[in-house]
């Protein structure tokens, strides 16, 4: 295994123009700054397993190779005529190119767009018709897939692959295809640290995905959040190493882990994804002194035999969401290393984030611990008043001081109303049902949006809907979500489909929606029904469809699509 890989070439090529972003406050400029600090520390590894998935090389890159690789293809970037105030759409998976093609075109000034890859063609379509991205960077296996998907959304664009960035040498001439004419989107700030450099989809409760403008102040500021979290959590600038299996289009990923290991000169190690079987061998491996992990994950590790090998590792703690309280405690005991529950959205970012970090911190009971003086935050019940002590409400959040907004997402993109509304009153509103006690600890209950969480994935159920009704067999379609004992909840879907009922059909439904979203989506319970739970004005009962599929999941005509629900391949 190479100590050094080299992924995106270091050729020398024209200086960079002037409106690079390379000041302070851009996410290019943080990470310039510890290479220069930290030139030969490791930023990235890639682990055999994770290589062996990808086909790449396994190993390490430096903070200064890193550096020489994302300049080298800043100046492919700007001599093919992309900058600042454009977007590049990334479906990179989980590899370390995403964050090398992300710093070049950060210190342009240009924005990412990151793609889930479990996205499918209905999805794809939306996503760059919304985003509009200028280019689009992907894998070979999934460049035709989304040329078509380009294509279908009236979007003007050219989709590269790495394969093809790799083989660049930097030129006076342009060597990538050039931009559309009208390829900005973005305005320009004077303030570089305000600037855009990223829009993050997000499921809503309304349909389609919210695209979340995130700034570069964003990002730097959750570095620094996390650089500074103290207690349990405590990131040293020695040589910290960090290692997840989350996937880098989230915010988890891109915004507190990378920014976190930039931000102190530690290492990142980026899993293509969980596998159970695995995870603490690759965990030894990569030498973590600390890990992210999401609720599912202490679940299906704890179901394993126990191990003599369960505390081989230097992991000093976990940070996440969602452990089962159950058992909390006892992860804690077997492995060796406390888990601090936390919370946060993409929209809140480091503006609003509270973590459990504390000695003194309540295990087993979802406390996310106390909020600190930087943050505002309320809790109010469904007229708006103060909940009473102990009772759940929604949690409103804002960032205390002159700036309500600091360090919180920008907006969403094309939907000033959405923004609006979730700052209604100048407060943001979260959806999220919580209660705090008298000593001010907080508490998780639920979630007030019609959002299914699956795996620690957030799923709109309008949306599935929105793609169901395009299946030439379904009248009428109503999702909701049901128990799961892993996986926290399962998508349930009644459907109206007339006299053509059979398992079979619910089978070529499943397999048909596999291609149009993401798997994770996908009902892995169907129910045929007569009708639906409607409103006078033709609108789903929520609450009786969340019954009517409690009753439904055991009956006998109920299909179980589970095990059909699996990561499809290009």
């Amino acid at each position: 295994m190479s100590a050094e890989l080299n992924h995106l070439g270091t050729a020398s090529g024209p200086a960079l123009g002037t409106e690079s972003g390379a000041e302070s406050g851009t996410v290019y400029g943080a990470f310039a700054e510890s290479a220069a600090r930290w030139p030969d520390r490791h930023l990235l590894q890639v682990l055999p397993g994770t290589a062996s998935v990808y086909n790449i090389a396994a190993g390490k890159l430096s903070y200064a190779s890193v550096l020489q690789q994302a300049d080298a293809l800043a100046r492919e970037f700007q001599v093919s005529g992309y900058g600042a105030g454009m977007r590049i759409a990334l479906l990179l998976e989980n590899r370390p190119e995403f964050f090398i093609i992300w710093l070049a075109l950060n210190r342009l000034g240009a924005s990412v767009v990151p793609i889930n890859p479990d996205l499918r063609m209905a999805e794809l379509e939306y996503l760059i018709g919304h985003a509009e991205p200028a280019l689009v960077v992907t894998i070979d296996s999934r460049k035709a897939e989304l040329t078509q998907a380009a294509a279908n959304a009236q979007v003007t664009l050219s989709v590269v692959t790495t394969a093809a960035l790799s083989a660049l040498s930097a030129t006076d001439s342009p060597t990538l295809p050039s931009p559309r004419d009208n390829a900005s989107v973005t305005d320009p700030v004077s303030d570089p640290a305000a600037s855009e450099a990223a829009v993050l989809y997000t499921s809503g409760t309304t349909g389609n995905p919210k695209g979340c403008v995130l700034s570069n102040n964003y990002f730097t500021l959750c570095g620094q959040w996390y650089a500074k979290l103290g207690g349990i959590g405590t990131l040293n600038t020695d040589g910290e190493s960090m290692i997840t299996p989350l996937p880098v289009f989230h915010m988890n990923a891109m915004a507190y882990s990378f920014m976190a290991m930039v931000t102190v000169g530690g290492c990142l190690t980026v899993l293509d994804r969980f596998h159970p079987s695995s995870w603490w061998r690759d965990v030894s491996a990569s030498g973590a002194t600390c890990l992210h992990y999401l609720g599912v994950m202490p679940s299906l590790l704890m179901n394993a035999e126990p191990s003599p090998t369960d505390q081989q590792h230097k992991v000093r703690f976990g940070f996440g969401a969602g452990v089962d309280p159950k058992l909390h405690a006892a992860f804690e005991e077997r492995f060796g290393f406390p888990l601090i529950e936390a919370w946060a959205m993409t929209e809140t970012g480091a503006g609003a984030v509270v973590a459990a970090n504390t000695d003194d911190r309540l295990i087993g009971v979802s406390c996310l611990g106390v909020f600190d003086d930087e943050i505002d935050h309320r809790i109010v019940d469904d007229s708006g008043a103060p909940a009473e002590p102990g009772t759940p409400g929604e949690l409103l959040v804002r960032h205390a001081g002159d700036d309500p907004h600091f360090g919180f997402f920008s907006h969403y993109y094309k939907d000033e109303a959405a923004t609006a509304e979730a700052w209604h009153g100048g407060w943001f509103h979260t959806g999220d049902l919580v209660r705090q006690d008298e000593a001010g600890r907080v508490y998780f209950v639920d979630r007030k949006k019609n959002v299914i969480r699956r795996s620690g994935e957030n799923i709109a159920a309008v949306e599935v809907e929105s793609i169901l009704m395009r299946h030439e067999a379904i009248q009428a379609a109503a999702v909701t979500s049901v128990p799961d004992e892993i996986r926290g909840d399962e998508v349930f879907a009644c459907l109206q489909v007339g006299p053509a009922r059979s398992a079979e059909l619910a089978e070529t439904i499943c397999q048909w929606c596999l291609q149009q979203m993401a798997y994770y989506k996908v009902p892995g319970y169907i129910a045929f029904v007569e009708t639906l739970p409607l409103t006078a004005t033709q609108k789903v009962q929520r609450a009786a469809l969340k019954k009517l599929a409690a009753d439904l999941l055991t009956h006998p005509d109920t299909i179980n699509t589970t095990s059909l629900k699996k990561r499809q391949t290009a």
